[in-house]
C-alpha cells in the first residue's frame, strides 16, 4: 500500500502506525533536573516544528493545505502543547496563516501569491543587500576565501546557463541560493541571520513552483551577471555598490518571477 503524504487539504495519516520514521525521535530528550518537563516539551516543539518546516518548504505540504492539529499531533506523535508552539512559531515565520472565519476559521500553509511574493522578494533583496554591505567591509584576509568561493558558484550558474543540454532546474536553484549564503553566512551578524533564515524559507517555495518556468538561458546569464555585480563590488570594498548591487539581483528576479506567475497563476489562494 502507498504511503498517504502530505497532500493539499490536509495530511494523510500513515495506516501502519507502528512505522518508526513516522514518529519523533523517542530517546536524545533531556531528562532528569528540575524542569526536565518544560526542556522535554521545547524539544518535541522544536523537532516537530523542523519536521513541519521542511514539509513545507519543500511542498510535501502544499501551500493552502489544512494543518489540523489533531491528525499533525497523531502523525508526528506529539501532543497537542508542542504542536501548537510548533504551529504558532510557523505563523510566525509566515509559512503558516489562519483563512476564513468564523466556524470556517482554519489554520493553512500560507499560500503563494503574486502580492505576497513582490513583498517578500523586496525584503529580502533588502536584507541580502545589507549582508553584501557588510561582506564588502571584511578585512581582505577573510574577503578572500570568500571571493573564492563566490567567483566558483557563480561560474558553475554561467556554466550552465552555456550548456546545451536540458536545464538542470535544482542545480539552478542550488547554486543561486548557495552564492547568496556564501557572503550572508561569512559576513551576516546572528539577528540579520535569522531574520534571512526566515524569510528564505519563504522565498524556497516560489522558486521550487515557478523556476521550472523561469530556467532558460537568458535568465541564468542575467543572473550570473548581476551575482558578477556584487562580486566586483565586494572585491572592491565598496559598500554602498555591494548593497546595491545584491538589492538589484533581487529586484530583477522579482520581476523575472512575477511574468511566470501572471502567467502560470498563484498556488493555495482562497
Amino acid at each position: 500500500m502507498n504511503d498517504p503524504v502530505w497532500v493539499q487539504g490536509g495530511v494523510g495519516i500513515r495506516t501502519e502506525a507502528n512505522r518508526s520514521d513516522e514518529r519523533l525521535p523517542p530517546g536524545g530528550w533531556r531528562t532528569g533536573g528540575s524542569g526536565a518537563g518544560h526542556t522535554r516539551r521545547r524539544d518535541l516543539s522544536t523537532a516537530a516544528y523542523e519536521r513541519l518546516r521542511d514539509a513545507i518548504v519543500t511542498l510535501k505540504l502544499a501551500p493552502g493545505a489544512a494543518l489540523i492539529e489533531v491528525e499533525l499531533c497523531d502523525r508526528l506523535r506529539v501532543s497537542r502543547t508542542p504542536m501548537r508552539a510548533a504551529l504558532q512559531r510557523l505563523q510566525q515565520e509566515g509559512l503558516a496563516v489562519i483563512a476564513g472565519s468564523g466556524r470556517l476559521r482554519r489554520l493553512v500553509v500560507s499560500p503563494l501569491t503574486f502580492d505576497d511574493m513582490r513583498e517578500l522578494f523586496l525584503m529580502v533583496g533588502a536584507l541580502d543587500g545589507l549582508a553584501a554591505r557588510l561582506a564588502a567591509g571584511l578585512e581582505p584576509a577573510r574577503r578572500g576565501p570568500l571571493l573564492q568561493e563566490m567567483e566558483r558558484l557563480n561560474g558553475e550558474l554561467r556554466c550552465l546557463a552555456g550548456s546545451s543540454e536540458l536545464w538542470d532546474t535544482a542545480l539552478a536553484q542550488d547554486l543561486d541560493v548557495r552564492f547568496h549564503q556564501s557572503y550572508e553566512q561569512t559576513a551576516a551578524g546572528p539577528q540579520l541571520l535569522l531574520e534571512l533564515h526566515a524569510l528564505h524559507a519563504r522565498r524556497a517555495r516560489y522558486v521550487r513552483v515557478y523556476t521550472e518556468a523561469l530556467v532558460r538561458a537568458r535568465n541564468l546569464r542575467e543572473s550570473a551577471l548581476e551575482h558578477q555585480a556584487i562580486i566586483d563590488a565586494v572585491k572592491s570594498g565598496d559598500r554602498d555598490a555591494a548593497e546595491r548591487a545584491a538589492g538589484l539581483n533581487y529586484h530583477n528576479a522579482l520581476e523575472r518571477y512575477a511574468t511566470i506567475v501572471k502567467t502560470v497563476g498563484e498556488r493555495g489562494a482562497w
